[in-house]
């Protein structure tokens, strides 16, 4: 009777022991599931893109936003216990992302974009907390506020908000599709779209009812990406894009500047469901019915020279009939960024050039070189002028000294 209780008793260990065992693999694979979509929900949310500098350690902060009041410096969000988040709690970082409150309470400055974080899941921040706290503690002090008086004293911020901020998490709306509602969740939340593309009002707040209708965001513009068929992504299909999203190409288009970064950094990096979502909830957006404006006439002088630039100039790369290279050199003609409410993105390209971004799917990463040189403010504010009132597009002329006032900023710069 003894052997068999002592029997019994190693056997209830041993299976005590392979529990054990199993609990803590269980236990192991969920902490490691949590480390890798928190790992993916900072990636969707183009982290980095504020909070790395180039040539810096990950997260480290240190990159310089310029806003029309002043500049911010995005601080260093790894676990330093001095300089980073070391001795915060996930209550502190979940307040920081629900409702732009630091710890202690002090308001954080809309260039965090908490306006559209607000939106993100409890679970979600609790699972980019989770990653954040695997990353390598870097000891670097960041001095984040370094706006003027009297912009750089943050109680103003409550008035701000009261203006430009609705708290709460996403709701998602009953009469949609799953599918739709995760696209409207990214856009609206994590992926913070309309802190580009969303027009601002004079104190820097997004102008809700113009919700993703384009923005000039450091003297680049963020283009109209609702549903309509002129200046807005209403033409693309959505397969157009989820290739533009996913390779910083398609037929109509080719990512530059911020963009380009954000497809680099972020977006060829989110999967197929993730994608098609978006592109869901893009296509089914607002302005489907929107009118095309009246082109300016043929005969008009600043066509006509604008024609003649272009033939000589411009031809070569984007055609004589601006249809481009697919995936090479970008579409010109009845071209949603070409009509455009802004023609900054354009000035800015013909005056310094631009290289479009690099991705796993398509590695080639074509440039445009700069005209700044050899064009005048008069002969590119006549060829942009010409491009975008000919083949299909329409959009207000570009004057001589909206091109004076790109080239002085980018000297500047």
């Amino acid at each position: 009777m003894k052997r068999t209780l002592l029997t019994l008793s190693a056997v209830g260990l041993a299976l005590y022991a392979s529990l054990g065992a199993v609990l803590a693999h269980a236990q192991g694979a969920t902490e490691y599931d949590q480390v890798e979509k928190g790992r993916y929900l900072s990636t969707l949310g183009d982290c980095a893109a504020c909070h790395t500098a180039p040539g810096g350690k990950p997260f480290a902060g240190g990159v310089a936003i310029n806003t029309p009041f002043g500049k911010l410096v995005a601080p260093n969000i790894t676990p330093d216990d001095e300089t980073g988040l070391g001795k915060w709690t996930f209550d502190d970082f979940q307040r920081v992302m629900s409702e732009g409150r630091g710890p202690g309470g002090y308001h954080l400055y809309g260039a965090m974009p908490y306006t559209a974080y607000t939106k993100v899941s409890e679970e979600d921040n609790r699972a980019i907390w989770t990653y954040l706290q695997t990353l390598d503690p870097v000891d670097h002090l960041v001095v984040a506020n370094q706006l003027p008086f009297p912009f750089n004293q943050r109680f103003t911020l409550w008035g701000w908000n009261l203006l430009n901020f609705d708290k709460g998490e996403f709701e998602p709306n009953p009469e949609k599709s799953a599918e739709w509602n995760r696209g409207a969740y990214l856009v609206e939340g994590l992926g913070h779209c309309g802190t580009c593309h969303t027009p601002k009002n004079l104190i820097g707040g997004d102008k809700s009812s113009q919700f993703l209708e384009g923005s000039v965001v450091d003297d680049w513009y963020a283009p109209d990406i609702t549903a309509d068929p002129h200046k807005g992504i209403g033409a693309w299909s959505e397969q157009d894009l989820v290739d533009y999203l996913s390779t910083g190409k398609n037929r109509f288009d080719i990512a530059s500047g911020p963009m380009a970064e954000e497809v680099e950094h972020s977006s060829q990096y989110w999967n197929e469901d993730d994608l098609r979502a978006v592109a869901t909830y893009l296509k089914d957006g607002r302005n489907a019915d929107a009118q095309a404006p009246t082109p300016l006439a043929a005969e008009d002088p600043r066509m006509v020279s604008g024609g003649e630039i272009y033939a000589d100039r411009c031809a070569g790369c984007h055609t004589p009939n601006g249809a481009g290279v697919e995936g090479l050199f970008p579409r010109l003609a009845d071209t949603a960024l070409v009509n455009g409410d802004s023609a900054a993105s354009l000035m800015r390209v013909v005056l310094a050039g631009s290289r479009a971004g690099a991705t796993d799917a398509a590695p080639t990463a074509p440039s445009m070189p700069a005209f700044a040189w050899n064009l005048s403010d008069e002969e590119i504010s006549n060829v942009l002028t010409f491009v975008r009132n000919t083949w299909g597009n329409a959009a207000a002329p570009v004057s001589p000294s909206d091109v004076a006032e790109m080239r002085e900023t980018l000297e500047q710069h």
